[in-house]
């Protein structure tokens, strides 16, 4: 009988290791690394991991994609660990002061690692499962020491979306064997690839500025454990090795000593394991700390070590590529091995400095606290005027964890206005927001605020400036004092039916709500009229662009009830008025106030066409103001129905293959007879020095002898020369004309490239640049005199109808608040 029990036990014991213990290629059905898995297979077989250890595992789905994929974090830990998480999180977030009271017990690391930001960077996702998978192998001694000493999160897919797109088409082009010709179908990924998500935004840019789903959800999570590392897992070319840290210059210069020398530790423990199997690796190569928007940089400058790995292969790897220069074959298996031994290596480094990395962690959130480093000890947003932008920026603020008030009383004082980097008196009114620098996120918040951040190298690939002064178009100081911000409350808008119907209801436009608010009035049938000029009604003044809503025209909808409900939903306040009369302006019967047509809109996508520009378009549309947008493939251009078209948005792109002489003709007859096109950056080449369109290019001298003897080793720089990477300009707006209507006074945008374009003879110089329109960030020497004295945004008007020439992108990454009124006048305007 005794032999009989103790046989069940070990029968009972070993059923349960096997139960536990399924490995990535007993559930895939095929080896890890023969083919691409299917987002749903990689989470089903994570949920199928947890289901079998619910005492080291458990899973939190935070959020879902555009297209309904589920956002997943994994927690792994030991049994003790995982039976206190909640406690072990609370404890962790009283310690750097972001939970009121004081932690109980100590906290181990908690170790976010982060797979596939890209969608076609795919080596990522098939390696978390294997990762997952040894985490959970009792059989493994290390990673089961990894358990005991910290709590590790797995997110195994940040970007399902992009990441289905890119393995459903390789799986449908791809040989039963595997073809390594580079030229082969399988290793020419279509338009728009699978890098970006549903709205071709990339992701790996997104982390200050929220603008997408799948980052504002991820987010959320990561204020509530605010993890002491997080790793992101990246592919680039596939002609490359394999990069890990030592990070690249240029740092930001509020990366702390400690983190830049536990930087150079995690380079150490890599090197390990690629040198003990003869990989191939760099460090200290193009992948920076400065631009603080990526899944490095944004985790960093909250107090964690923030590192990026770069495996050699992305999208155009597949399965298996040969590689003439390297004398092999790059294959999936290959990659999937790199990035399981830098995920090993990460865990390494961090338990061998566990107690260092939590009590670092501590210090820097407690620093932030109690003695926060920079000049400015508290930051002043004047809100008069801006009240619903004020609104906007609380939204962002509060997304990124920022506590803030209001002054609640009048104060006298001097602060370092934030556009100009001069000190000035500033007078302090009630309403006024403030932000105080003495938080545990201080440091985030004085590097996203920097009017001019330190440039150590000119050798980078990213944003060079970005403070939120500029970003929001708000007028903004810094201030050496503390201040202690008063409790605010926005304030509540509503908009009762009048007793009486009024003649018109006035709108301001400034914000961009009002064209939320526009959006909604035309989709629901809604005559608006504007004003072309400024004018004054009850000793109110109101600016050119006002939305006027007038009674008439209106007459077979529920007017009153309509437009005043839709204004409330939209935060906006409207001011009814009794007649058409006005003291100072046009009357609204005047010629100068004009119709706003409901547009029949177009954009144009498809091969050629930049996927990230046509998806700011598209994302500002259906997301941002929810406005119908019509999608065409730039093949199909010349074959439109011209008579129903209103709008032609042509995004940034190569357009010599699809738009030639005879298409210019037709598009120049629609123009005439009323239609619109928008230009957007390269795509305003297609009508440069052509017979009707007013746009030519400035010619810039010849090159100088010196040129002509550059030296090879010094051509990374020398091309940096000739670079923006994205410097902060300011643009001179014509106020007067409709495309700047409601656009601050002070106009900044992030300049990335020099178009060199002509002043238009024939048309409206709306923006451009001068002498010193330059603010902050890299330009380089040669780049520099591109940047002065050229157009940047024009409209030509022709016959009945206009161009609009936008050599910068105004929903660049959705980042600028002014740029998104600026595409909402060239839309509706």
């Amino acid at each position: 009988m005794t032999k009989f029990i103790r046989y069940f036990l070990l029968l009972l014991l070993t059923n349960q290791a096997i139960a536990q213990s399924i490995t990535p290629d007993e559930y895939l059905g095929f080896p890890l690394g023969s083919k691409f898995a299917f987002h749903s297979q990689i989470t089903d077989y994570i949920n199928t991991l947890q289901a079998r250890n619910p005492d080291r595992m458990k899973i939190t789905r935070y959020g879902t994609t555009n297209e309904g994929r589920p956002l997943m974090v994994a927690f792994i830990a030991s049994p003790e660990n995982m039976s206190k998480l909640n406690a072990i999180r609370e404890n962790h977030l009283k310690s750097i002061g972001m939970l009121p009271g004081k932690p109980d017990a100590s906290v181990p690391p908690i170790v976010w690692l982060s797979y596939n930001v890209h969608g076609n960077e795919s080596v990522s996702a098939n390696t978390s499962m294997k990762v997952v998978y040894e985490l959970l192998n009792k059989n493994n001694a290390l990673t089961q020491e990894f358990l005991k000493n910290m709590v590790i999160m797995i997110d195994p897919c940040i970007n399902p979306d992009g990441y289905e797109r890119y393995s459903q088409w390789y799986n449908r082009v791809q040989n039963v064997t595997p073809d390594v010709t580079p030229f082969a179908l399988e290793h020419d990924e279509p338009w728009p690839g699978g890098r970006f998500n549903h709205y071709l935004f990339d992701l790996n840019r997104d982390w200050a500025w929220q603008t997408q789903k799948e980052t504002q959800e991820r987010i959320v999570l990561y204020n509530q454990w605010m993890p002491h590392f997080h790793a992101d897992f990246h592919e680039m070319g596939p002609a490359r090795s394999y990069y890990f840290p030592p990070a690249a210059k240029p740092y930001n210069k509020d990366v702390t000593a400690w983190q830049r020398q536990f930087n150079e530790l995690i380079g150490e423990y890599c090197r390990k394991y690629f040198d003990k199997n003869n990989w191939a690796y760099f460090t200290k190569n193009d992948y920076d700390l400065f631009y603080p928007s990526y899944g490095d940089t944004w985790p960093t400058a909250n107090g964690a070590i923030g590192v990026t790995y770069e495996q050699g292969g992305g999208g155009r790897a597949g399965l298996a590529l040969e590689r003439e220069d390297e004398h092999d074959t790059l294959t999936l298996k290959n990659r999937i091995d790199h990035h399981y031994a830098t995920s090993l290596a990460t865990l390494e480094a961090v338990l061998s400095q566990k107690d260092k990395v939590v009590s670092e962690f501590i210090k820097f959130h407690q620093d932030a606290i109690n003695a926060p480093i920079g000049n400015f000890k508290t930051y002043v947003i004047k809100a008069k005027g801006n009240e619903e932008r004020i609104r906007s920026f609380g939204s962002w603020m509060e997304k990124q964890g920022f506590t803030y008030g209001i002054a609640g009383k009048s104060i006298s004082t001097k602060g370092t206005e934030l556009t100009t980097v001069t000190e000035q008196a500033i007078k302090i009114e009630n309403n006024d927001l403030l932000i105080s620098a003495y938080q545990p996120k201080s440091n985030l918040l004085r590097i996203l605020f920097d009017p001019k951040p330190v440039l150590e190298d000119s050798v980078t690939y990213d944003v060079t400036s970005w403070g939120l002064a500029y970003v929001f178009g708000l007028k903004a100081y810094g201030l050496k004092e503390k201040l202690v911000p008063a409790a605010y409350q926005p304030a509540k808008i509503e908009n009762p039916i009048p007793a009486s119907s009024p003649y018109a209801y006035i709108a301001n436009w400034s914000e961009v709500e009002d064209a939320v608010f526009l959006a909604d009035l035309l989709k629901n049938g809604i005559l608006v009229k504007t004003s072309n000029v400024p004018f004054e009604m009850d000793k109110i003044s109101y600016s050119a662009g006002t939305l006027i809503i007038t009674k008439k025209g209106n007459e077979n909808v529920a007017f009153d009830k309509l437009v005043t409900s839709l204004a409330t939903k939209h935060h906006i306040q409207l001011m009814p008025v009794k007649t058409g009369y006005v003291s100072s302006g046009p009357d609204f019967g005047n010629d100068n106030v004009v119709a706003i047509k409901a547009p029949k809109i177009v954009a144009v996508s498809g091969d050629g066409i930049s996927p990230t520009a046509f998806g700011g378009v598209w994302h500002f549309f259906e997301q941002q103001i929810k406005y119908p947008v019509t999608i065409v493939s730039a093949a199909r251009l010349a074959s439109l129905p011209w008579n129903e078209i209103d709008v032609l948005i042509l995004p940034d792109g190569r357009y010599g293959d699809i738009i030639n002489d005879k298409h210019l003709e037709a598009l120049q007859n629609w123009v005439k007879n009323g239609g619109k096109i928008i230009a957007m950056e390269r795509a305003t080449e297609a009508f440069m020095n052509k017979p009707g369109f007013a746009l030519s290019k400035k010619f810039s001298d010849k090159k100088k002898d010196a040129d002509f003897f550059k030296k090879f080793g010094e051509q990374q720089r020398e091309e940096a020369s000739d670079s923006s990477p994205g410097s902060m300009f300011q643009i001179t707006l014509d106020p007067t004309h409709p495309l700047a209507f409601g656009c601050s006074k002070e106009y900044f945008t992030i300049v990335r490239d020099a178009y060199e374009r002509e002043y238009l003879k024939d048309g409206w110089n709306v923006g451009y640049l001068t002498e010193d329109g330059y603010k902050a960030g890299f330009v380089g020497t040669k780049m520099t005199g591109k940047l002065k004295n050229t157009l940047i945004m024009g409209v030509q008007d022709l016959g009945r109808g206009h161009v609009v020439y936008l050599m910068d992108d105004p929903v660049f990454r959705s980042m600028l608040y002014n740029g998104k009124i600026l595409f909402s006048n060239a839309v509706f305007r």
